[in-house]
């Protein structure tokens, strides 16, 4: 295992890539990716947080080479294949996205999407909320209905109205056994308790992978690492990648490899290709 380095690159990695048995059994990989802060940037609109352009090339590259490539994402599966243009992407036919935790699932190989039935706790929710944040002074926050989660966004206010949000939501969720998701200025409320760690447990598990690198900015993220610390001592390989901001550290101390953002996470993604074809001879 190389050493963790906890230096934020703001391109490819001057030390490894990754870890060295990944480039030399490419076809026992899986590469996990977050969406959001990882393969795109976190922006004001959601709706228009598109994939760096550099990310879907590579990952269209590594997509000829390794076992899997699957993106697992707090996002409705059909969001991330508006804003990545990963449908009928060469490269991307084996692709898998797992969208809203692992709740969702798209496979490119027949385009099948599975979507469990919305929750009744989270249709009375978006009825609802709209007058319960006025009733709090955050009437201004922003709503985004999912399908099978709500989440309220309060990027661009007062870091204020998400800190006095944070114990009524958690008491709303309760209320109606749902799961509350915290995340960079947002809190979102699903009813499905399913985590990045437990998809991505079970694509390894189906897929007998022997390596698994996977790449995250959130705490969402926190699970996958869980996961994939929990693989490493039963002969997985781990390699983990943390895509850092100001807002959020949580998982730079658990990296292997820690980047200055999407920007970087590009340079890396695109070394990583380039060093599989490489190898590949």
């Amino acid at each position: 295992m190389p050493a963790r380095s906890h230096e934020v690159g703001t391109g490819p990695p001057d030390g490894p890539v990754v870890h060295d048995a990944v480039l030399a059994d490419p076809a026992g990989t899986l590469l996990g990716l977050d969406f959001d802060g990882t393969l795109s940037h976190v922006v004001d609109d959601p709706t228009q947080a598109f994939a760096h352009p550099d990310s879907v090339r590579a990952v269209a590259t590594l997509g000829r080479h390794l076992g899997q490539v699957a993106i697992i994402t707090g996002r409705p599966v059909r969001q991330v294949l508006e804003l990545g243009g990963f449908e009928g992407l060469e490269g991307l036919e084996g692709l898998v996205v797992c969208g809203q935790y692992g709740a969702e699932r798209w496979d490119a190989s027949t385009d099948e999407l599975v979507v469990p039935p919305r929750p009744e706790a989270i249709e009375e929710l978006a009825g609802l909320l709209p007058s319960w944040l006025a009733a709090r002074g955050a009437a201004t926050a922003r709503i985004e209905d999912k399908g099978l989660a709500i989440a309220i966004h309060t990027r661009g206010l007062a870091p204020s109205v998400l800190h006095s949000l944070t114990g009524p939501i958690g008491d709303l969720a309760a209320e109606r056994d749902l799961h509350v998701e915290p995340g960079r200025q947002v809190l979102e409320l699903r009813g499905s308790a399913v985590d990045k760690g437990t998809t991505l447990t079970g694509l390894v598990h189906d897929l007998g992978t022997r390596h698994v690198v996977y790449a995250g900015d959130d705490l969402g993220d926190l699970p996958a690492f869980d996961a994939v610390d929990a693989l490493r001592p039963r002969g997985v390989t781990g390699f983990l990648v943390c895509s850092a901001s100001a807002e959020q550290d949580a998982l730079v101390e658990r990296s292997d490899l820690v980047l200055d953002g999407p920007d970087a996470v590009a340079g890396w993604l695109g070394a990583f290709a380039d060093a599989v074809v490489a190898r590949a001879g």
